[in-house]
């Protein structure tokens, strides 16, 4: 008996000892909750700031990053820039605005109707009968007239030939290379531009080239022609600093602004508490700069051609001339916008609201129904269906990043380009959709294949043969009564 009672006695410290802790943590509890906020209350506001500001940085310089690689390229690749302005040759507007400016010019350097009155004053002197000096004088006009007219129509074929094509590109190569080389400072470029404005000529390079075009030739004395190192200044202007200051902020900007600010967006959306909303939002934001800045485009095209016509070309000659050189930046801008729209419906058919929960419930359960009618004729994916859906999440991720991939490192980045990745992602995705088998699809079938309905019989067999079966005597046991209440207990 007293082992029995040390034993409650033991139990009712620990009772008493268990009450105190549990007053303790109530009482530790209530201060808590009237101090200050917990710790991660702060740092979640502090994750959304944070999420904020580096999404909106991001937006905003975007339309400066579409211009920035632009320019990079256009002043940084040769082939680029001759891609751009070559086809300009054969619009039937520039070829009539440099017809016109190639006969001004021979027209210039000629004076075709001084030339035609010399002529027919030297003919005047041959004696000749009153009437055919008169005659002459009547042809002088008509043949000034003649000469300029055969000189516009040879101009006119010429910049219309195939051959004129091929001379402005090399034209435009080989000023593309020279503005390079200046700006770069290249020692063997023929152009340098110093540190005071100036421009010089370097001559090293031209009497290189004359030096071997006289060994070519066969000039003994050519060979000791040394190599001289003598530039001679054309021009100057501070304004050409700034062209090499210029030059080597949009390359660099051109170079890894773009970059930075995917990385700002990217660092946003993954730092934000609700990453799909965030998503959302970014890719609006992202399309509303894209649509800022083709209306910018647009706008400086209006500009662009009340500036220059007609007092230096004419408008339509300067709107062949804008449109040639916007026409990369504008097609990645366009190419952006869709990418940006096409990211933004897809996150928000992710997230959280009632109609995308409700358009995935349905896209969930039409794939359903493919794959269970596939199943029903014998097509399955096996194993391999199994691992894709336990792996689903990784192969999404592995979809998302190629696509990114293939946009973000390719240039230039067209419309084109941006489509067909997208579609063959969202290919991808339904492929993925059709060939995994969930477990609970998997279970379902299994429950349903013959075996398993043997196994359902054979197990429902045994437990009634069970139940019938007495206690080891081979009889069955009766019911048992139903219990009735004492009357004296129920009476108390």
């Amino acid at each position: 008996m007293s082992e029995l009672e040390a034993r409650i006695a033991q139990l009712e410290a620990e009772n008493a000892a268990l009450k105190s802790e549990a007053v303790t943590a109530k009482t530790r509890g209530g201060t808590d909750a009237a101090g200050p906020p917990p710790a991660p209350e702060r740092r979640r506001w502090g994750r959304t700031a944070g999420a904020v500001v580096l999404i909106v940085v991001g937006l905003l310089i975007a339309p400066v990053a579409v211009i920035t690689a632009w320019a990079r390229l256009e002043l940084v690749d040769t082939e680029r820039f001759v891609a751009t302005f070559a086809p300009l040759a054969e619009d039937p507007a520039v070829q009539a605005y440099i017809g016109d400016q190639v006969t001004a010019a021979i027209e210039e350097q000629v004076d075709i109707p001084a030339l035609t009155s010399d002529l027919f004053d030297g003919i005047k002197e041959l004696n000749l009968s009153p009437r055919a000096e008169q005659a002459l004088g009547l042809l002088e006009g008509p043949a000034t007239q003649g000469l300029q007219s055969l000189v516009s129509g040879i101009v006119d074929r010429v910049v219309q030939s195939d051959a004129f094509a091929d001379v402005w590109a090399t034209a435009l190569r080989a000023s593309h290379r020279a503005f390079v080389a200046a700006v770069q400072g290249d020692p063997d470029a023929a152009l340098a531009i110093g540190g005071n404005g100036t421009v010089s000529v370097q001559l090293g390079p031209i009497i290189e080239a004359v030096k071997d075009r006289l060994e070519q030739q066969g000039v003994g004395f050519a060979a000791n022609i040394p190599v001289i190192e003598k530039s001679i200044v054309v021009a100057q202007n501070d304004a050409f600093v700034l062209v090499q200051t210029v030059y080597a902020l949009a390359v660099t900007a051109g170079t890894w602004l773009p970059w930075i600010c995917v990385a700002l967006l990217v660092a946003g959306v993954l730092l934000a508490r609700r990453r799909t909303v965030a998503l959302v939002w970014t890719a609006a934001g992202l399309a509303l700069s894209m649509v800022i800045l083709a209306s910018g485009v647009g706008i400086g095209r209006l500009y662009f051609i009340g500036a220059v016509s007609p007092s230096i070309m004419p408008s339509d000659t300067a709107s062949a001339l804008y449109d040639g050189l916007v026409q990369l930046m504008f097609s990645t801008t366009m190419a952006i916008l869709m990418l940006a729209l096409f990211v933004a419906v897809i996150a928000w058919f992710s997230g959280p609201w009632r109609p995308a929960r409700a358009t995935r419930e349905f896209a969930g359960a039409g794939f359903a129904a493919a794959r269970r009618a596939a199943a029903r004729h014998g097509v399955t994916t096996g194993a391999f269906g199994i691992a894709l859906d336990r792996w689903r999440g990784a192969v999404y991720i592995a979809i998302a990043l190629i696509a990114a991939v293939v946009v973000m490192f390719n240039r230039p980045v067209t419309a084109g380009l941006v489509i067909s990745t997208v579609l063959v992602a969202l290919l991808a995705l339904l492929l993925v959709e059709l060939l995994r088998r969930p477990a609970a699809e998997v279970a379902a079938a299994a429950s349903d294949t013959p075996e398993a309905e043997v196994a359902a019989s054979d197990d429902e067999t045994e437990s009634l043969v069970s139940a019938a079966v007495g206690d080891g005597e081979g009889g069955v046991s009766p019911p048992e009564a139903p219990s009735t209440p004492d009357p004296a207990r129920r009476a108390d």
